[in-house]
């Protein structure tokens, strides 16, 4: 019975000890499972970020080329030839052989600039010429008119076999162009300089504006100078090119050369001289100009008994014209007289920047008047030789009558 007792109850313990050891195997599982699901180790990984940038389109404009359809040409000795009407250049801002810009301007007269040298290219072998005796160099320009807008335009191209400072070398010159509209010689536009060569090649264009009536009066005027060691303007020569010699009517280009002369006289021809005064009261500030006699009157045609002419005075302010005024009409006279006197209100503030404007016409019945020649009389700026001399005589002694004659031109 004691035996039964002992093997029950050892039961019992075994029986114990094995749920205890079940009740912590199992509480042990739970805690590893918990580690497992939080563990340091465990890696996540995240989707890579994408970033989305909006743009704003804006919109732009592609600027047309500066150089318009090419023109070639080929250039005989001494000819000029025409070249295609679409011919343009580039542009840019007037310069002076120092970067600025010229001190002396011309109203309505400004600079294209350089062009593409292919546009207006002249065969090489021009290049190549027989020199003359005292030859000072040789000059390319092109000249075209549009009548529409009434601009001239020209280019300077090149300049062969300029004198060198140092005789034997060819890089002893550094040139430059004026361009004057004769017979306007106080005012022009001016090229860049070219350094260290006797050979330049300039190839920019120049724009004037004058009217189709006035084109045929004036002579285009190109002067070659050299700039020095010291940085003083030494003339090289000069060339000019009357403009009624060019085809107005078709708006064609024409390449031009011309031999550099050392002097240079843009009048072709004696149109004649007329007797003038001039008298000014600073009191009244009255300006009386007084017309009287001509003589040696150049007549179209030459062999025309006589002409119909008259003469008609501007006075110009800043070079505008401000007060016109005609003579009475002289009939069939080949010297005609006008003895006639004109009177203007100028202040005298206003003297440095006026001018008067003379213009003998001839008249011609159901067709347009003809100049046959002008002069102007005015300071510094506006006139030049006896006509400025003039001037500057009547202000000298005011209130006096100054006569002297003229050289229409």
């Amino acid at each position: 019975m004691d035996t039964i007792i002992v093997f029950g109850l050892l039961a019992m313990v075994i029986l114990l000890v094995a749920l205890v050891s079940a009740l912590m195997w199992t509480q042990r599982r739970r805690l590893t499972d918990h580690k497992t699901d939080f563990g340091p180790k465990h890696s996540i990984t995240l989707p890579p970020l994408t970033r989305t940038i909006s743009l704003k389109q804006i919109p732009f404009t592609v600027p047309t080329s500066p150089h318009g359809p090419g023109c070639r040409t080929g250039l005989k000795k001494g000819e000029h030839h025409s070249l295609d009407d679409s011919s343009a250049s580039g542009r840019s801002e007037p310069t002076s052989p120092t970067g600025k810009r010229p001190s002396v301007e011309i109203p309505g007269a400004y600079a294209l600039g350089s062009i593409d040298p292919a546009l207006y290219k002249v065969a090489d072998e021009d290049d190549h010429y027989d020199i003359p005796p005292d030859h000072i160099g040789r000059i390319w320009f092109a000249t075209e008119y549009d009548r529409e807008t009434e601009k001239l335009m020209v280019t300077v191209i090149k300049a062969r076999n300029l004198p060198s400072r140092t005789q034997g070398l060819d890089n002893a010159c550094d040139p430059f162009v004026r361009l004057y509209l004769m017979p306007d010689e106080r005012r022009y536009l001016q090229s860049k300089m070219r350094k260290k060569t006797c050979h330049p090649k300039f190839e920019e264009t120049y724009v004037f504006q004058v009217s189709h009536r006035a084109l045929e009066e004036r002579v285009l005027k190109l002067t070659v100078l050299d700039v020095d060691r010291h940085k003083r303007h030494q003339v090289i020569g000069h060339a000019l090119y009357p403009l009624r010699e060019h085809d107005c009517e078709n708006n064609v280009r024409l390449v031009i050369w011309r031999d550099l002369e050392r002097e240079v006289s843009e009048c072709t021809a004696n149109k004649g001289e007329i007797l003038v005064s001039l008298c000014y009261n600073n009191h009244l500030e009255r300006l009386t100009i007084g017309l009287f006699e001509t003589r040696d009157m150049c007549t179209t045609p030459p062999t025309a008994p006589g002409i119909d002419a008259y003469v008609k005075i501007t006075l110009m302010i800043q070079n505008k014209p401000v007060k016109v005024k005609k003579t009475e009409l002289a009939k069939k006279t080949t010297n005609p007289n006008f003895n006639e006197s004109f009177t203007f209100k100028v202040a005298n503030s206003s003297l440095d920047s006026a001018s008067i404007n003379l213009s003998v016409m001839q008249h011609n019945t159901g067709l347009k008047d003809k100049q046959l020649g002008r002069i102007v009389l005015g300071s510094f700026m506006f006139a030049r030789n006896k006509e400025l001399d003039h001037w500057n005589e009547m202000l000298a002694n005011q209130r006096e009558q100054i006569l002297h004659w003229h050289t229409l031109t």
